[in-house]
Formats: C-alpha cells, sequence, structure tokens
C-alpha cells in the first residue's frame, strides 16, 4: 500500500494508515442484520395470529420478553440489548412454539435459550449452538407432551384454552381442549398425505412460524436479497432433502412420503431459512457451508423416515452446529500462496 508521492524507502507519512486485509466493508453490522430478520419474521407473526389467535401471540411475547429480560438480568450496564440479539432470540424460539403451550414453559424456554445457549459460551458471536434451538430443545426434553400437542388452526381468536394460563409445575385438563395432529404425524403415523395448498397458506397445526411455506419463502428471498446469510446453506439443505427424499420414494412410493412433501411440511422451510442459516453456528468457507447444508438435509429425512418422531429438522441443526467447527476446519480454501503438505514435503 502506498500514497502518492511516497517513496517504498521512506517512512510512511503522517495521516497514512497500514493495516492489514480484508479492506472490503460489507455494510452489514450485527444490529442491521438482526433488524433484517425481524423484519423477515413479522409477516409469519401476523400469519400466527391470524391462524392460531391470540394464544400464539400470547406465546411470542412471552418468549421474547423472557429473552430480552434474561439478557438484561445478565449483562447489566453491557447495552447488549441494543444489537437486537436477544430479541430475535425470543422471536425465533416462539415462533418454533405450539400456540396452546403454557406461558410459564415458554418463559422457561426463553431462560434456557439465553441463558444456556448464548450467554453460557460468553455471549453473542461465542455460542456453539443456535440459541433458540437450545431452548427448544430443553424445553423438547422437559416437557414432551405439552411440546407435541397442537391447536388447530381457524379456532376463534379471543379462544384462549386453559392451558395457555395454567400455573406452572401442574398439567390442566379442560373439556374444550381441542387438539390436532401436524401434516408430518399424519403422514407418518396415518399415511395421510396434506395437500400443498393448506402447507403453503398455512390453514394447518404446527408450530407457529412453520405452516406458512409460502410467508417463509419470501421472507427467505426477502434476506437473500439484502445479503443477510448464505445462501448455500438453505439450497444445500433443499436439495440433499430432495434428493435423499425422492430416491426413498422411487424405491416405495407407497411407504415414503413425495419429496414434495417433504420440503413443504414441518419446520425444513423455517429451519433452513432462519435457523441452520446463523452465520455464529454455520461454517464462513463456501465449501463448508455446502457440506454443513447437505448434513442437515440428509439427518432430516433420515429422522423424520426412521426415528421415533415425525420431525427432526431441530435435532438435525444442532448436531450439525456441533460439528460446525470441525467441517470449517477441513473446508478452509489454501491461503494465496502456500504450497500443499505434500508438495512441500516432496520439493524439501
Amino acid at each position: 500500500m502506498s500514497a502518492k508521492g511516497h517513496d517504498s524507502g521512506d517512512a510512511a507519512p503522517k495521516g497514512l494508515v497500514l493495516r492489514s486485509g480484508p479492506h472490503l466493508a460489507s455494510g452489514m453490522d450485527t444490529p442491521t442484520l438482526m433488524r433484517d430478520v425481524i423484519i423477515a419474521l413479522l409477516p409469519l407473526v401476523v400469519a400466527a395470529g391470524y391462524h392460531f389467535g391470540a394464544p400464539a401471540l400470547l406465546v411470542l411475547l412471552t418468549a421474547t420478553v423472557g429473552s430480552m429480560l434474561t439478557e438484561w438480568l445478565f449483562r447489566r450496564g453491557e447495552g447488549t440489548l441494543l444489537d437486537f440479539s436477544a430479541l430475535l432470540t425470543g422471536l425465533i424460539l416462539g415462533l418454533t412454539l405450539p400456540p396452546a403451550l403454557p406461558l410459564w414453559m415458554a418463559l422457561v424456554g426463553a431462560l434456557a435459550a439465553v441463558g444456556l445457549g448464548k450467554l453460557a459460551f460468553g455471549g453473542l458471536g461465542f455460542n456453539l449452538f443456535n440459541p433458540a434451538l437450545v431452548g427448544r430443545a430443553f424445553l423438547q426434553a422437559a416437557f414432551p407432551t405439552a411440546l407435541t400437542t397442537w391447536r388447530p388452526a381457524g379456532r376463534p381468536f379471543f379462544e384462549i384454552p386453559a392451558s395457555t394460563f395454567a400455573p406452572p409445575l401442574l398439567s390442566v385438563r379442560a373439556p374444550d381442549a381441542l387438539t390436532t395432529a401436524t401434516p408430518l404425524s399424519r403422514m407418518k403415523f396415518d399415511h395421510k398425505a396434506t395437500d400443498l395448498s393448506s402447507l403453503m397458506w398455512g390453514s394447518v397445526a404446527g408450530s407457529l412460524g412453520e405452516t406458512s411455506g409460502l410467508l417463509i419463502i419470501i421472507g427467505g428471498l426477502f434476506l437473500a436479497a439484502r445479503r443477510a446469510f448464505d445462501v448455500r446453506i438453505p439450497i444445500a439443505i433443499l436439495l440433499s432433502v430432495a434428493a435423499l427424499s425422492g430416491a426413498f420414494y422411487l424405491a416405495g412410493p407407497d411407504k415414503y412420503p413425495d419429496p414434495l412433501f417433504m420440503l413443504s411440511s414441518g419446520g425444513l422451510l423455517f429451519g433452513a431459512v432462519y435457523m441452520a442459516t446463523d452465520p455464529v453456528t454455520s461454517p464462513l468457507a463456501p465449501r463448508g457451508a455446502w457440506i454443513f447444508g447437505a448434513g442437515i438435509g440428509v439427518l432430516v429425512v433420515l429422522i423424520r423416515l426412521f426415528g421415533g418422531l415425525p420431525e427432526g429438522v431441530m435435532y438435525a441443526i444442532l448436531l450439525m452446529n456441533a460439528a460446525s467447527p470441525l467441517i470449517e476446519r477441513v473446508s478452509q480454501p489454501r491461503p494465496f500462496g502456500r504450497a500443499r503438505e505434500g508438495k512441500k514435503d516432496a520439493a524439501s
């Protein structure tokens, strides 16, 4: 690097700043990235309220406020709430939960998400696992029945089930309680498919943010246009799911669901766009992103078809989060000008 009128042998003139590369700035800082993702999630919040009513919005509010409160309690005076990461964690966590979940469970999940999934590792940028999925996995392990009890879409907006305000650690069995099965459960246990229009629009049972495939795709396109994530990861996930599920479907069409159903049902689209693409918990190298996404897709198909649960997106992403440091290590490109180890040894 040199300045006009400066000879290479002279000392650097005053005012000239010498720094190591890279020198290009993307213009995308953490608060901007978090805001973009939050904006992309807002249509899903509206859809959750439309399909599942006030209980869904209460769950989202509890998870979001709980995440921000946990961040504030443990990081008071550090201003970490201003980066919007805690707000985003709570929002994503809430969108992975059932609409009639007791609010105290949503609060516990928020505490686990931020406390165990983020702050225990040292805060934003140091966490190994996606914090929202840590909170969801904690709730799944602690309260499996509540996390697999689904409220049907289309109920009256202000109809609040007794489970919403259930006291902590007490079961509630209300005579007016209504439950239903998700499309994945119907397919896995009853071998009944759900039409594509319902899956795209969101008028099916499921977690708050996973039911409307169309809105997830629109949000993903917005984030891709904003360059808010590495598009290789969701593309790799969807391609691997389509290829592997297609192979099983061709081998046994009467036994396995078709690839289109596998792609559009459950939390696959939501996980591929909003959780697997977390830049902290996924590889940064291009080749690593392909490996990471493909691994998630393969695990999702295997868990869905051969596991005990109808869904496997959460576990697939968490397992590949754990493998991300290794993937990053083996997929880093060779630095320019450095010989490969084999060639270096041969030359010496």
